[in-house]
């Protein structure tokens, strides 16, 4: 999973593939956050139009709940908290954590206004965060 999420990282003629809600990227998923880890995840194969968004991820049909502490390579961060007129939902994909207490971790995402991305994040770390650590069910290929 974390081999295919790094191939968005040139995938673009050397460069990362960029950001877009609308579009599709050539392997076929949307070039959003959801459809960038429905692609590493390899979840087409059950959502032919670019994988299941964000929400849709959320759900019990692809993840279950884990603790911070028991986090591993290929889980996930999902922005669930819905607030009045709060539309935006974002994953990133833990790769490992970065420091040793745990404040810090690896990530892969593709995110607004750059695209795919591998960078060090605190998402779901801070207090009522509005991200929750996940892992998905199955992931394929």
């Amino acid at each position: 999973m974390l081999q295919r999420a790094a191939s968005w990282l040139t995938a673009n003629n050397g460069g990362r593939v960029p950001y877009s809600m609308e579009k599709y990227w050539t392997d076929g998923y949307r070039q959003d956050c959801s459809g960038f880890v429905s692609m590493a995840a390899n979840l087409g194969n059950r959502n032919p139009k670019g994988g299941p968004n964000t929400e849709a991820l959320a759900t019990d049909k692809y993840t279950t709940s884990v603790k911070i502490a028991d986090m591993q390579p290929g889980d996930l961060f999902i922005d669930l908290v819905d607030e009045p007129g709060d539309d935006f939902r974002h994953v990133v994909i833990f790769e490992k954590w970065t420091k040793g207490d745990k404040s810090e971790y690896m990530a892969y995402e593709q995110r607004g206004g750059f695209g795919t991305d591998h960078r060090t994040r605190t998402y779901g770390l801070e207090p009522n965060s509005k991200y929750k650590p996940v892992r998905l069910k199955s992931v394929t290929g």
